[in-house]
């Protein structure tokens, strides 16, 4: 639970900071074909991603 990769890459602050929150948001609702990431289009809104990818390039804090 420390976002530090498993099945795909990290997902911390400093691994996310090349990408805009658009692309991030657009990768959760899509998926990434070929990789473990499912869409989660069915499960979420678009601003549901939107909050999602904003909290993961804050980081996690202690």
């Amino acid at each position: 639970m420390r976002l530090e990769g498993g099945l795909g890459p990290a997902l911390t602050a400093q691994r996310l900071a090349p990408y805009g929150i658009d692309f991030l948001a657009l990768t959760i609702i899509q998926g990434r074909p070929g990789t473990p990431m499912p869409p989660w289009r069915p499960f979420i809104s678009e601003h549901e991603a939107r909050w999602l990818a904003q909290q993961l390039k804050q980081g996690i804090r202690p």
